[in-house]
C-alpha cells in the first residue's frame, strides 16, 4: 500500500500542474496539452496487456522492481527536457514503465494477502492510489504556488517514486512457480504467447468496457480541473481544496462501504459508488450555469462535487477491480489486474485527448457537460448489462 501510494503521488503531483506547464512554459494550445498529455495514457494502455503476460509468466517480484526503476528514472528526463518535442517524447515513453508497474504492484499486493480477506484487502490497497490522487494535486499546487518551480516539482516527483521503489524492495513474495514454465525453468512459447486471451481477459470484456466510461471522466477531471476553475468559474485557488475534499469523500467510502467489501457484495458497492458520482459530475458542471454574482451557489455546487466523486470513487474502484479478479482463475491474476487498468487507461487516454479537442473547439464547459454525458452512459450500462453479465461469469461463488 504504501509502494503503491508513492508511485501514484509521484503522478499525480505533477497531474494538474503539467496543462500550465506546457502552457507557460512551451506556449502549447488546449488541443496540443491534450495530445501531449494523451500519449502517456496510450503508452500505458499499449503496454498494460503485455505486462500481465509478463507478470502471470516471470517472477513478480523481479518485473516489480525493474518496472519501478524505469518509472522513477523518467522524471529525471523531465528535468532534462528543453524543447516541446522531447518532452513529448519523454512524456510518452514515461507511460510504459507506469503501465506495467501498476499492474505488477497490484498482483503482488493480491498475493500476499491470505485468501479469507482479499475481497476487503484490495479495497484497502485500491484506497491508497485514490489517497494519493486525491491529495498529491493539493500538495503539488501548493507547493508550486510557494515556489513557483516546476523544477522543484519534478525533483520531488523523482525523489518520491525512488523511496517507492526502496519500499517495495522489501516486500516478501510468496514463492511459487511461474505460470507456463517447464520443469527445465524456460517458459514454453506455446499456445499461450500467441493467445489474445493471455493478455486479455476476455471473460471480463463487458467489465472493461464499463470501465471506459468512468476513466474518461476522470481523464478530464484530473488534467482539465484547474484551468476550468480559473478560467470559467473564476475559481483561482480552489483546485487544492477541491482534491482535499476529494480525499475525504475518499476516506468515508472506506467507513461506509467496507463492510459491503467485506461480505462480497460487489455489484451493490459498484452500483451505489457510480450513481454517487453521477451527482458528484453533474453538480461539477452546474456552476457554469450560474451568473457570476451567485457565488455561494457556484462555489457551493462546485466543491460539494468533490466530495461526491471522492465517494463514489472509492465504492467504485474496487469493487469493479474486485469483479474483474472474479472472473480470472489465481493464475490469471496478472492478466485480470492489467485488464481493468487498460480499461481505464484507455478511458483516460480519450478523455484527456478528447477534452482538449472539446474545450479548444466549443470551450471548457462543453468538454464537462460531455464527461457528464458519458457518466450516465456508464451508469446506465452498468445496471442495464454489466451487473448481469458479472453475475453470471463469476468464478467465486461467494461474492455478489
Amino acid at each position: 500500500m504504501l509502494a503503491n501510494f508513492t508511485l501514484f503521488f509521484a503522478f499525480y503531483i505533477l497531474t494538474p500542474l503539467l496543462p500550465l506547464y506546457l502552457s507557460e512554459h512551451f506556449g502549447a494550445t488546449k488541443d496540443v496539452i491534450g495530445l501531449v498529455l494523451s500519449g502517456y495514457t496510450i503508452t500505458a494502455l499499449l503496454c498494460r496487456p503485455f505486462s500481465g503476460f509478463l507478470v502471470d509468466t516471470f517472477p513478480r517480484k523481479t518485473v516489480l522492481m525493474v518496472c519501478f526503476g524505469g518509472f522513477a528514472m523518467f522524471f529525471a528526463g523531465y528535468l532534462a527536457a528543453s524543447t516541446l518535442l522531447i518532452f513529448t517524447i519523454i512524456r510518452t515513453l514515461h507511460g510504459g514503465p507506469f503501465g506495467a508497474l501498476t499492474v505488477a504492484n497490484s498482483t503482488v499486493a493480491i498475493d500476499v494477502l491470505p485468501s479469507s480477506r482479499r475481497t476487503e484487502g484490495i479495497g484497502y490497497y485500491g484506497l491508497s492510489n485514490n489517497l494519493a490522487m486525491a491529495i498529491a494535486p493539493s500538495i503539488g499546487i501548493a507547493l508550486y504556488q510557494f515556489t513557483h518551480s516546476f523544477s522543484f516539482l519534478f525533483w520531488l516527483a523523482l525523489i518520491v517514486a525512488c523511496a517507492g521503489w526502496l519500499v517495495d524492495a522489501t516486500v516478501v513474495t510468496p514463492k511459487k512457480t511461474p505460470t507456463k514454465v517447464e520443469s527445465s525453468g524456460l517458459p514454453t512459447v506455446k499456445k499461450s504467447i500467441i493467445s489474445f486471451d493471455r493478455f486479455f481477459l476476455v471473460s471480463a470484456w463487458l467489465i472493461a468496457v464499463n470501465m471506459v466510461c468512468f476513466g474518461f471522466c476522470f481523464g478530464v477531471l484530473s488534467n482539465y480541473l484547474a484551468i476550468y476553475g480559473k478560467q470559467v468559474l473564476g475559481i483561482t485557488g480552489g483546485t487544492g481544496v477541491y482534491f482535499m475534499l476529494c480525499s475525504i469523500g475518499l476516506m468515508l467510502s472506506r467507513l461506509q462501504g467496507g463492510r459491503a467489501l467485506r461480505k462480497g457484495k460487489l455489484t451493490h458497492n459498484a452500483g451505489s459508488g457510480m450513481v454517487i458520482s453521477l451527482v458528484g459530475y453533474t453538480l461539477f458542471i452546474l456552476p457554469s450555469l450560474f451568473s457570476s454574482h451567485v457565488e455561494m451557489a457556484r462555489q457551493g455546487c462546485y466543491y460539494l462535487s468533490a466530495l461526491l466523486i471522492g465517494l463514489g470513487n472509492g465504492h467504485m474502484w474496487p469493487a469493479f477491480q474486485n469483479m474483474t479478479i472474479c472472473m480470472a482463475n489465481n493464475n490469471r491474476r496478472g492478466t485480470a489486474n492489467s485488464t481493468i487498468l487498460t480499461a481505464w487507461d484507455a478511458g483516460m487516454g480519450i478523455g484527456i485527448l478528447a477534452g482538449g479537442v472539446i474545450s479548444e473547439v466549443w470551450g471548457y464547459s462543453a468538454a464537462f457537460w460531455t464527461v457528464a454525458f458519458v457518466n450516465a452512459v456508464g451508469v446506465a450500462m452498468f445496471f442495464i448489462s454489466t451487473k448481469a453479465f458479472f453475475l453470471r461469469g463469476k468464478l467465486s461463488p461467494d461474492v455478489s
